[in-house]
């Protein structure tokens, strides 16, 4: 049986929108490498471009937390500087970029150089809590964990920083 070149275009042409439609793999030109400078305690930038940490929601850099003695702190704050810390021992950052949030930041997960990941670090030190929605539970067992040993924002009584987001600005994701 012989086909005219038009039938078979027209067999395999939605085959072939298919295939180009589909998202491709994450590659190496997917990745930023360089030094991290810390934007807030889920944000940074490396090699000039913001990263916010995929599936991670640490406070507010103007929120404040309970200390858990009747006092409280700026726990966005000390987030943002534990995360400094946290980069400055192992340089230079990878980041493997996932996609674009609607600010246009990247999205994605970070490595230090010694293969730590920075997402992962963030909620097991109690700096900020597993963004089930974005995580899809990756860090749930990390955040049990500091929850359990009462560290960082867990010492004491915080606002998810999702909330206080809505209620100063009014706006962004749902918790």
């Amino acid at each position: 049986m012989h086909r005219s070149k038009s039938e078979l275009f027209k067999r395999i042409a939605p085959i072939i929108a298919a295939f180009l439609l589909c998202p491709a793999p994450a590659s190496s030109s997917d990745r930023i490498v360089g030094r991290a400078s810390v934007i807030d305690g889920d944000t940074i930038e490396v090699a000039g471009k913001r990263v916010r940490l995929r599936g991670v929601d640490a406070p507010e850099s103007w929120q404040n937390c309970s200390d858990g003695d009747g006092g409280t702190y700026r726990c966005g704050k000390m987030a943002a500087n534990a995360l400094d810390r946290f980069l400055a021992a192992s340089r230079p950052i990878r980041c493997d970029v996932i996609e674009r949030d609607r600010y246009q930041r990247f999205v994605g997960v970070c490595f230090r150089a010694d293969g730590r990941e920075v997402n992962h670090w963030l909620v097991e030190s109690g700096h900020a809590l597993d963004w089930a929605r974005y995580s899809h539970g990756t860090y749930a067992d990390a955040e049990k964990a500091a929850r359990s040993s009462g560290i960082g924002i867990w010492r004491g009584d915080f606002q998810r920083p999702c909330e206080v987001r809505a209620e100063r600005f009014g706006h962004g994701p749902s918790c």
